[in-house]
């Protein structure tokens, strides 16, 4: 069997935006911004600034965390009161600088940008119908997809509102034009997207963390299926969508989100805590200790062990200054990738009965090292807790669930799984638990890799064709980033 890496044990973060309309120091706060959303994309950061109509949008973007992209001398070059900025976690499209947003065009409109969170379910048929057209495609991001239907000219009959009616799926967007920052949410409300202020600027960003961080006013979230045009006459909203049902992902309370912002009026962290009281209670164990796998399941496992009165500790010792590469570790060291992220203190779980509270199980195979770990430490016995319910179906909406074949919880029974593990027991926390651990009702959340409920439906046949050309897309791509020559001899 192949074992996986840290990275692909766990599902991937997805992208954070911010925008500023209205400020001097626009690159610097979004700098800022994007430093607090670091989280939920690490793969690229970029900015784009302008200080309006008559004015050319100034850009630097590249590889690598928010710190490692942007210095002093990068930002004193992005002048502007303007800005909108992104970090990237891939859901779609290769991990190249071409992909790396936000995304910037000069067209008939004049110049636009654009940062997306999200996933695309129609973005291969668009993308077909716009090369049928004569559109050319720089990245194979299907956010790019977006920018071409925005830039189509207003004489065919071609809107900004129009334009957003033709895509299908997840999507918060920040569009800036010469004129306007405009912010969007997809009818359903998958991914979160919320309104502040400072100084009398107005400011975007997926997570309220990033408005605690510049010191902003929280103002309210961006409506599902809003569009609000920000200009210097100030705030407009449009609603162009047909109304859906509303669908935020419930994932973000269990693990995206970082857990001192604020979603739907309610602490992310408080949540979590909530999500551990819960399970204590539907699967209570006699035990010495709670230990969390940071550090994600750290506010569960705090909820859990004061729900059973069982002490709680750091057992698990997490490393926070992994780069973005290293070498490859010898056979010596069989479990590198495991332990070069969380270190045990074997001295608080010896001869103990343990429990580990993890926020997830996606594959199985880094909980199950995890669990060898405790067992060479001595822990006489562990028990494993996981504060969502089991994953059994793929995400089509922004997260990056792997197959359902490879998802562990669909491939074995709670007790297969407790077994391959290695646990004394196990326990997952139903979906009943979980939504009312948030105090919301269960019609307001995504909850289909728990459920496959789909709310918007997803044909399976479509999506493993379009998942095909979009794998043939950047397989081409990346031939032509390592072959710069490659067509030199064509005349």
């Amino acid at each position: 069997m192949v074992e996986l890496t840290e990275t692909e044990a766990y599902p991937r973060h997805e992208c954070g935006l911010f925008g500023v309309f209205g400020h001097p120091n626009a690159a610097v706060l979004t700098y800022y911004g994007l430093f607090a959303l670091q989280h939920r994309g690490q793969e690229s950061a970029g900015i784009v600034t302008s200080n309006g109509p008559g004015t050319s949008f100034l850009v630097h973007k590249d590889m690598g965390l928010v710190s490692q992209v942007f210095g002093q001398a990068e930002l004193e070059k992005l002048k502007g009161t303007r800005a909108i900025g992104h970090t990237r976690y891939s859901t779609t499209g290769t991990s190249t600088i071409k992909n790396a947003q936000p995304f910037v065009v000069d067209c008939v409109r004049g110049q636009m940008a654009i940062a997306h969170n999200g996933n695309l379910i129609n973005a291969d048929l668009l993308r077909d119908e716009l090369e049928r057209k004569g559109s050319i495609f720089q990245t194979t991001a299907d956010s790019e997809i977006i920018l071409h239907l925005l830039a189509r000219p207003a004489d065919n009959g071609a809107s900004v509102l129009s334009a957003l009616r033709r895509i299908e799926g997840a999507f918060s967007l920040i569009i800036m034009s010469e004129r306007e920052l405009i912010a969007v949410r997809d009818p359903f409300g998958w991914r979160p997207l919320s309104l502040g202020k400072l100084d009398g600027a107005y400011v975007l960003a997926s997570e309220t963390c990033a408005f605690d961080l510049i010191h902003a006013e929280f103002i309210r979230e961006i409506e599902p299926g809003e569009v609000l045009i920000i200009d210097e006459n100030g705030l407009r909203s449009e609603f162009p969508f047909l109304p859906q049902q509303p669908a935020f992902c419930m994932f973000e309370y269990v693990y995206f989100a970082r857990p001192d912002s604020i979603i739907g009026g309610v602490n992310v962290g408080k949540v979590r805590t909530e999500m551990g009281r819960e399970l204590a209670r539907k699967f209570p164990v006699d035990a010495d200790i709670v230990i969390a796998v940071p550090d994600s399941g750290n506010y569960a496992a705090l909820g859990f062990a004061q729900e059973l009165n069982i002490p709680y500790a750091h057992a698990f010792v997490r490393n926070h200054y992994i780069g973005r590469s290293f070498l490859q570790p010898s056979q010596l060291i069989r479990d590198f990738d495991v332990r070069v992220k969380l270190n045990l203190i074997k001295e608080m779980v010896a001869d103990k009965r343990v429990v580990v509270v993890d926020d997830s199980i996606v594959r199985g195979t880094t909980a199950r090292a995890r669990v060898v770990n405790l067992r060479e430490a001595g822990a006489k016995e562990v028990h494993m807790r996981v504060s969502c319910p089991p994953h059994r179906f793929a995400c089509h909406y922004g997260i990056d669930f792997p197959d359902p074949e490879k998802l562990i919880a669909n491939k074995m029974s709670m007790e297969e799984i407790c077994e391959y593990l290695g646990v004394d027991s196990l326990g997952y926390l139903d979906v009943e638990g979980m939504v009312r651990a948030t105090g919301q009702p269960a019609n307001k959340f995504c909850l289909a890799c728990f459920t496959g409920n789909y709310p918007l439906p997803v044909d399976p046949a479509l999506d493993k064709f379009i998942m095909e050309k979009r794998e043939n897309r950047s397989k081409a791509l990346a031939d032509q980033e390592t072959h710069p020559t490659l067509f030199a001899d064509l005349k």
